[in-house]
C-alpha cells in the first residue's frame, strides 16, 4: 500500500436486504493532492460510496483503506477518531446550527477535537480572513445569504485540517457563479494543503476542472 494514497476501495460491493448490488466491485484510489469527481444518475449510489468511504456505512463485501490503514473491520472507536482527525464531509446542506454565530459554528468542531477556546477563536477568525468573510463572523446564519452559508460551511469543515474530504453535491443549491466559487474553494485547499477530496456532483463543468471524473452506472465506476 502506497503512502501516497489517502483512500483505496477495494473490489467494494454493497447490497442491501436480499435485493441486488447497489454498487458492485468497485476499485477507487485517491492519490494524496488529487480532486476526484463522481457522476452519475440520481439513486445510481454515489451517495452510498461517500457514506463507505466516509466509515458511515460498511461494505457488503470488499476493504476500505484510508492513509494506509485498513478499515474495514476497524472498532467504531477507531472509526470516529478517523472521522475526527483525518477526514471530513461536505453536504448539499450547510447544517450550521441556526442558534450560533458564524464564527461559533467554526469554532464548534475544534472544540469538539479538544482545543481550546483560545485556539478555537483564533482559527475561526483567521479562516473567516481566508474567505472575506471576516466582517461576518458575529452574524447569525439567518442573516447572511445562501452562497455565504455554504461558504461557512466548508470553512466549518476544513478548520481542522482534514486530510479526505468527502463533499456530497456541495454546490446543489446554488446559482452557477456560487457553485464555481464553492468548489474553486474547495479545490484551493486540496491542492495548497496536499489533501484529497472525493466530490459527488451532477455539475459536468465542475467534474471537468477535477483531476479525474468517474462515473457510475449500473453499480459499476467508468472512468472518462
Amino acid at each position: 500500500m502506497s503512502n501516497d494514497l489517502a483512500l483505496e476501495l477495494t473490489s467494494v460491493g454493497k447490497s442491501f436486504g436480499k435485493g441486488s448490488a447497489v454498487v458492485k466491485d468497485i476499485n477507487l484510489r485517491i492519490a494524496k493532492g488529487q480532486v476526484v469527481a463522481l457522476i452519475g444518475s440520481s439513486g445510481s449510489g454515489k451517495t452510498t460510496i461517500l457514506q463507505i468511504a466516509g466509515l458511515l456505512d460498511k461494505p457488503t463485501l470488499g476493504t476500505v483503506t484510508i492513509d494506509g490503514v485498513n478499515c474495514t473491520k476497524a472498532s467504531n472507536k477507531y472509526k470516529t477518531h478517523i472521522r475526527r482527525s483525518f477526514l471530513s464531509f461536505v453536504y448539499q446542506f450547510h447544517y450550521l446550527l441556526q442558534e450560533l454565530s458564524i464564527l461559533e459554528n467554526i469554532m464548534l468542531p475544534q472544540l469538539i477535537a479538544g482545543k481550546s477556546k483560545t485556539e478555537a477563536i483564533r482559527s475561526a477568525q483567521t479562516i473567516l480572513e481566508k474567505f472575506g468573510m471576516e466582517n461576518k463572523a458575529s452574524s447569525m446564519i439567518s442573516e447572511i445569504s445562501g452562497g455565504e452559508r455554504q461558504r461557512v460551511a466548508i470553512a466549518r469543515s476544513i478548520v481542522n485540517s482534514p486530510r479526505l474530504l468527502l463533499a456530497d453535491e456541495p454546490t446543489g443549491n446554488l446559482d452557477p457563479t456560487n457553485s464555481l466559487n464553492v468548489f474553486l474553494l474547495l479545490h484551493s485547499y486540496v491542492k495548497e494543503n496536499d489533501s484529497s477530496m472525493l466530490i459527488v456532483t451532477h455539475n459536468h463543468l465542475l467534474a471537468e476542472k477535477a483531476d479525474c471524473t468517474l462515473q457510475l452506472k449500473d453499480g459499476l465506476l467508468v472512468k472518462l
